[in-house]
């Protein structure tokens, strides 16, 4: 694949829940090749699993710097290329102590106390759903808020202001479905939100993560700022998305449905499963080379960007037997959905507790829950950095 013009990244599905053919592709005849983001600038793109925990974990492939491969044709490059990706601490100890505060909040502890706000907040959605009526858009209606109000929660923002934080989510996320304006216009509101909404807790703390950086952080404002406008694009988007893809990879297959319905005790395998088996993670952040070095025997010199598939790389089928199956009883499943080394997901505990309530809940709620349209008319979400579908329509 590298005889002919780099092909756009990311790749197409040939339908709306089965993975690009690329990915298998490039695993077996090129696992380091040449593609050209949304914004036209050309990257390294890795695919195997061993190659992708390679460049994870290496200290040489830092995740920001000012000439690496933009994603979006704007004036920023897109928001892993923004002055939040500028002023949050990435790499060395200085990137290590902002995580050692961020992740107190997101312990395995202090997520499963979280756990019954979730699921009361799971079934107030569901409530709402079903009182007005079948067929519901899934997505709309239970997968996209839930997440939101759960890092709203955290981050100490008033119920009234959910509705801002997704739009503003969305919008920044966007690689070609809003305009530079629009995206602009996002980053700036959100941004003078934050600095007013980080003067207030300084002024009268509360029982909120923001709160608690600011008594003991030692953080400065523009750090506290962009923490929180981090996390709610790292903890609402993403999850809300993943939530999607799950349900419909489930009821796609009823099967998959009914033997949950039947055991719901295989719903943390379901929901590893799920992770490894998404057909639409979207795109990572990408990486700059700062010194020359092998990667699965090619030789890349230093300034190259490099990204990695972690899709592709969670179907390889030397980690992964039978890859192409999903199978909710895998076990080991250590899949890369969370990425590894010292920038894996500090919000991966929280991800995890999401989507496992999230299921719980509607196979407690909606046992008889399924698509309201064939699978094969699922609709992908274009143009946005992380991978989804547009809607989920359902049935009960």
């Amino acid at each position: 694949m590298e005889d002919t013009a780099p092909p756009p990244f990311p790749f197409a599905n040939p339908a709306p829940l089965q993975p690009p053919t690329e990915w298998a592709q490039l695993r077996q005849r090129c696992p380091v090749a040449t593609v050209t983001l949304p914004s036209g600038d050309p990257t390294m793109l890795v695919t195997r699993h061993a190659d992708v925990k390679q460049v994870l974990s290496d200290p040489r492939f830092p995740r920001s710097a000012a000439d690496a491969a933009r994603l979006s044709d704007t004036a920023t490059g897109g928001l892993f290329n923004s002055e939040m990706s500028r002023t949050l601490p990435q790499h060395g100890e200085e990137h290590q102590r902002w995580r050692r505060l961020i992740s107190k909040w997101f312990t395995v502890k202090r997520i499963r106390a979280l756990q019954p706000r979730i699921e009361a907040m799971a079934d107030r959605l569901i409530d709402d759903m079903t009182a007005t009526g079948a067929p519901a858009d899934l997505k709309a209606s239970f997968a996209f808020p839930l997440p939101v109000w759960v890092i709203c929660d955290m981050l100490g923002v008033p119920d009234s202001e959910r509705d801002k934080f997704s739009y503003w989510s969305d919008t920044m996320l966007s690689l070609t479905r809003c305009t530079e304006e629009e995206m602009r216009v996002a980053a700036g509101e959100f941004l003078a939100y934050m600095r007013g909404h980080v003067a207030a807790k300084r002024a009268h703390p509360g029982d909120d993560l923001l709160s608690d950086l600011i008594q003991g952080g030692g953080l400065t404002d523009d750090v506290l700022v962009y923490t929180g406008q981090g996390l709610l694009v790292a903890g609402h988007e993403t999850t809300a998305n993943m939530i999607g893809k799950m349900i419909a990879m489930l009821l796609a297959e009823p099967a998959r449905w009914a033997d949950l319905c039947a055991d719901p005790s295989l719903v943390p395998t379901a929901v590893e499963e799920a992770l490894r088996f998404d057909a639409h993670p979207g795109l990572g952040m990408t990486r700059y080379l700062t010194e020359e070095l092998t990667v699965a025997g090619r030789r890349l010199p230093a300034g190259t960007s490099v990204m990695c598939s972690m899709g592709a790389a969670n179907r390889d089928e030397a980690v992964y037997p039978d890859a192409e199956r999903m199978d909710l009883t895998r076990t080991p499943n250590a899949h890369l959905a969370f990425g590894s080394g010292p920038h894996s997901c500090v919000g991966q505990a929280l991800a995890r507790t999401e989507l496992q309530v999230a299921l719980q809940v509607l196979l407690r709620r909606l046992p008889s829950l399924r698509l309201a349209v064939p699978p094969a008319t699922l609709e992908p979400l274009d143009g946005l950095v992380v991978g989804g579908l547009r809607e989920v329509p359902v049935h009960w």
